[in-house]
């Protein structure tokens, strides 16, 4: 199970590395394949916040794993860190613990497939993630019904034949 987690934290860091353009990326979710280390996998994401720098990305094999990466706002995390954070969109609220994946620097929380964050991601207008360490950044939800739900789509398949664990 941990060697899942850690071929989706790969996957999101490669996304990292390999981003467009951030002005092209902020205007709402996309799901799409994205190269990873052990092969394709479907993620959605979003940029926003003041630099277009942090990120929300959503991947799924068993189950769904959401990242979050705070870009400058993020600093530099500690070994074992972890925090709570909530999202907010639509007058709702969805507190979740991340905790830290330091070698990319990233928040990552699994969730299960009716997690109520997984309802306020396909909502619509903003999201707001915030945590008393390190403010809040908002991001769009235009496009996130969809690309959420193309990811949750292929939840619990089995990843193509150059993809193992």
């Amino acid at each position: 199970m941990r060697a899942k987690h850690l071929i989706a934290a790969g996957a999101v860091a490669v996304l990292l590395a390999t981003r467009p353009s951030v002005a092209a990326s902020c205007n709402g979710w996309n799901a799409k394949m994205e190269e990873d280390e052990g092969g394709k996998v479907l993620t959605a994401s979003v940029c926003g916040g003041p630099k277009g720098d942090a990120y929300l990305m959503l991947t799924c094999f068993d189950n769904p794993v959401l990242s979050y990466d705070l870009g400058a706002a993020g600093g530099h995390g500690e070994p074992d860190d972890s925090g709570s954070f909530d999202f907010k969109a639509d007058g709702k609220t969805v507190t979740k613990t991340l905790r830290l994946e330091e070698m990319y620097n990233y928040f990552v929380a699994d969730l299960a497939k009716a997690d109520p964050l997984l309802d306020l991601l396909r909502g619509k207008g903003n999201l707001s993630v915030s945590a008393a360490k390190y403010g809040e950044i908002s991001f769009p939800l235009k496009g996130s019904s969809a690309a959420v739900g193309k990811v949750l789509a292929q939840c619990g398949k089995s990843r193509p034949a150059d993809g193992g664990d």
